[in-house]
């Protein structure tokens, strides 16, 4: 039986505690083909209803993907205000909208609001996740009363995580541009390209170039073409950054 079968499993018509006791015969089969026929889902009645009614983990695992969703959109917002950081003194990638310029305090200043906004929601649908969980393991016996707080905090999730997407792609994501010219910098000022050198003058010289580009200020091209390793011709031949990305995103 695949999990979205299990969720879709009713315990109505076990009464009291699983037994079925005093439902008219066939009520819980009934009831279960008249929901599947509102909805359009495969409902089906619970074989075992002391199991059902006993045990919310259909319900734990629904919020559970809701967390996964919050914890990977967390990651996006957080990535997202790092790489907006600056616009000199941090990594300033990123070029977000400027949806409300300025502070109380710094003139000018642009906040990454929208990404904060998704971090909180996250935690909320995170702090939500331990008390479903929570509830979850409160089953004693044939019975989990548990049901209203885990239905509270399953729809408060619902509605955040909905509304702060929404938000998100409309005044963040779909806003938000590349400063090519910063990356271009970072591109060109890195000492790891000499990685590509590797193969072609051997691990230890690489490393030298390296060394001689951090302790003398220089670009990793002029150190490399100073240590008399490599030509200018060889170094933009090798150290192509473009072709260093690999097939994680031309997937070629």
């Amino acid at each position: 039986m695949t999990q979205i079968d299990h969720d879709r499993i009713r315990a109505l018509g076990g009464t009291a505690v699983g037994t079925g006791l005093n439902a008219p015969e066939g009520f819980s089969r009934d009831v279960a083909a008249q929901i599947a026929e509102l909805t359009g889902k495969p409902f089906v009645t619970a074989e075992n209803k002391f199991m059902a009614q006993g045990s919310l983990d259909p319900m734990v695992r629904a919020h559970a993907a809701l967390r996964g969703l919050a914890v990977a959109l967390m990651k996006i917002a957080n990535d997202m205000r790092w790489l907006a950081s600056g616009p000199r003194t941090g990594f300033a990638e990123l070029l977000l909208p400027q949806n409300e310029p300025g502070s109380s305090i710094m003139p000018g200043k642009v906040n990454p609001t929208q990404c904060e906004a998704m971090v909180m929601i996250a935690i909320q649908v995170l702090g939500n996740d331990s008390a479903v969980a929570f509830a979850g393991s409160q089953g004693n016996f044939e019975l989990n009363a548990m049901r209203p707080v885990i239905i509270n905090n399953f729809l408060h999730s619902a509605r955040i995580l909905a509304d702060g997407m929404e938000k998100f792609r409309t005044f963040s994501v779909n806003g938000t541009q590349l400063n090519r010219a910063k990356i271009a910098q970072y591109v060109n000022e890195s000492l790891m390209l000499v990685t590509a050198l590797s193969p072609v003058i051997g691990y230890q010289n690489a490393a030298h170039i390296a060394e001689s580009a951090l302790a003398n200020d220089q670009t990793l091209k002029d150190a490399a073409i100073a240590s008399g390793h490599v030509d200018e011709e060889t170094f933009d031949s090798v150290v192509d950054p473009i072709s260093m990305v690999g097939h994680g995103v031309s997937g070629a």
